[in-house]
């Protein structure tokens, strides 16, 4: 999975702890090497590798939150597949 600047997601149960109880977070920035991201509720903010971010995804602490903006693109798109 590509992480881009503004991709949003959601933080499990098991993983809250790790991250000051926040719900959700937002990326800030990736320079390739490293993950900047804001918490949602002004929760805070950190840094983490790319590799941690994907090691992350992979157990499912992090599920991506769609934009507005994939979800209309996805529907357009399978609208001209059908």
């Amino acid at each position: 999975m590509l992480i881009e600047e503004g991709n949003k997601f959601q933080i499990s149960q098991n993983a809250k702890g790790f991250f000051n109880s926040a719900e959700t977070m937002t990326v800030k920035s990736n320079n390739g090497v490293t993950i900047q991201f804001i918490l949602g509720d002004s929760k805070g903010h950190g840094s983490m590798p790319v590799e941690h971010m994907q090691y992350l995804l992979k157990k499912s602490n992090l599920t991506v939150i769609p934009n507005k903006r994939s979800l209309l693109n996805h529907e357009l798109n399978e609208e001209q597949i059908g």
